[in-house]
């Protein structure tokens, strides 16, 4: 026979009365926080639903099911141009706001801009390996001088015949495909992902994935791609260190293998760069890079750094431009008309097509900045936090340690800045008189300050050819699967569905 369980007087066991008290404990520190935080923090006058204020789980649970643009939106709207957000960040979709957490903040006021959340983009940096966009200040600056010539208007030029080669691959697969089969279906994204992926790996590597020519993706990219979401949702632990840490103890190897493939890939590909030494042709990014004395260039796990840096932002993000423009063109016909109008009377032939002659085509440069606006490549806030001193961003002090962003597809998206904010139109960029009230200011997709995108000129150059040569060739049509193409989840990057479309070559 088993023995009686002890119970104190009461009818409870001991343990029980141990479990019921820990309970008792700690939703009493929860209730006293919630309270704490909606009355008495620092941000308790900023407005914004109580829950967000009170508790960290609405943000975490947008995150992992990719909506947290949605929700922040739905605050926006209520709320106003800047909310708060979660417990301990604020969000703000005012133009000044570019100036006062990104730029150099405004002068006259109170405190400084706010510096990079380093905590928020990697939890144990490593400053030997760091990239432009995990560098602190100095070793930035000093990459950004190294790196700065590469994407210069000169060498894109320089590097023109590399890029009218993958887009020529592409239009030949295009073709290929109307040929064998008129009805054929293709999925932009994967289309464009392969062209874009294919451009930088010969970019920064001096070497082609050769995605476009055997139709398929990499390896490399099919890693990159599948880390997007899971690296989206293991940022969560971020704001448990604990968790963080006991995560990354109990981890089996195997878990990291992608990070680890991904890394690998990369330095084998910058050994294999530099075991070439330099062309003295400026054909690729570390032709320009070995030209810097070695006191004044870049270490070589800085380089392995880089490397997979430039892979996820010179490519996916110019991808998810691509995609997201095609996608407006053909849900608007009488736009997409006006654009292959202006570029089949503006040519009479691809061989006239250059880097130069196609950045003055005024109804695609609208084009591309209503692409922007709508599927910003980076779509939500890059963090940041104020200093010591604080910071005043868009008239209102924000005290010391607290977290600071604009979420780039609220801002874009706002009626409160764009009239028609969720309709594709590019005229509102070429003066039409019905948008003269855009707050047209908030249109930086490129971020703004010494951290804005370095890759910008090489973007704006590289979809104007892709879109310019597509469009001179094929007249495209959508196919109904994909006439919702535009409900997409994000994890920092749009996870992009299939955009199917059909294509009739013009001549």
């Amino acid at each position: 026979m088993s023995s009686p369980s002890i119970q104190e007087p009461g009818g409870l066991s001991k343990p029980v009365k141990i479990v019921a008290a820990l309970v008792t404990i700690l939703v009493i520190h929860w209730a006293f926080r919630a309270i704490y935080r909606l009355y008495f923090h620092p941000l308790a006058r900023f407005p914004g639903p109580k829950l967000h204020a009170a508790t960290r789980i609405p943000q975490h649970i947008g995150t992992w099911n990719g909506e947290t643009h949605k929700r922040i939106a739905r605050i926006h709207e209520q709320y106003g141009p800047v909310v708060r957000i979660a417990p301990d960040e604020l969000s703000f979709i005012d133009a000044q706001a570019w100036k006062d957490v990104y730029g150099h903040g405004t002068k006259g006021t109170r405190g400084s801009a706010p510096h990079k959340a380093w905590e928020r983009y990697s939890s144990s940096l490593d400053e030997s390996s760091a990239s432009l966009v995990t560098a602190h200040d100095a070793d930035h600056a000093r990459m950004r001088r190294i790196f700065t010539p590469a994407f210069s208007d000169r060498a894109l030029k320089e590097q023109e015949p590399l890029f009218m080669k993958y887009v020529t691959l592409l239009v030949e697969l295009l073709r290929t495909g109307t040929t064998k089969d008129a009805e054929q279906k293709f999925d932009m994204v994967k289309l464009y992902n392969f062209t874009t992926f294919d451009i930088m790996g010969d970019l920064a590597f001096g070497e082609s994935l050769h995605m476009l020519k055997k139709a398929e993706y990499a390896p490399w990219v099919s890693i990159i791609i599948s880390m997007v979401k899971t690296g989206a949702r293991m940022s969560l632990m971020s704001h448990y260190p604990l968790v963080m840490s006991l995560f990354k103890a109990l981890m089996p190897e195997s878990a990291m293998k992608k990070r680890a493939e991904h890394h690998e890939y990369a330095r084998e590909r910058v050994e294999k760069r530099l075991d070439k030494g330099r062309s003295g042709e400026g054909v690729d990014l570390w032709d320009l890079v070995l030209r810097q004395s070695e006191e004044k260039g870049l270490s070589r796990p800085e380089m392995d750094a880089n490397a997979r840096l430039f892979m996820v932002a010179g490519s996916e993000t110019t991808a998810t431009l691509l995609s997201g423009l095609t996608y407006h063109l053909l849900a608007n016909t009488d736009t997409m008309a006006k654009l292959t109008k202006e570029i089949r009377e503006t040519f009479s032939g691809l061989e006239e097509m250059s880097i130069e002659s196609i950045a003055q085509l005024p109804y695609l440069n609208a084009c591309i900045k209503e692409g922007l606006r709508l599927n910003p490549p980076i779509a939500l806030a890059l963090p940041r936090k104020t200093p010591p001193e604080g910071s005043t961003i868009c008239g209102s002090y924000v005290p010391p340690g607290w977290y600071v962003g604009i979420p780039q597809c609220v801002m874009f998206r706002s009626e409160t800045n764009f009239k028609d904010a969720l309709s594709f139109v590019p005229e509102r960029w070429l003066g039409d008189e019905r948008y003269d009230g855009d707050q047209k200011a908030c249109l930086q997709p490129f971020s703004v300050g010494s951290r804005d995108c370095i890759g910008r000129n090489m973007a704006y150059h590289e979809v104007r050819l892709i879109m310019t040569k597509i469009l001179y060739e094929f007249d495209l049509e959508i196919c109904p699967e994909s006439e919702n193409w535009d409900d997409q989840k994000i994890y920092m990057l749009w996870e992009k569905k299939p955009l199917m479309c059909t294509m009739k070559p013009v001549n």
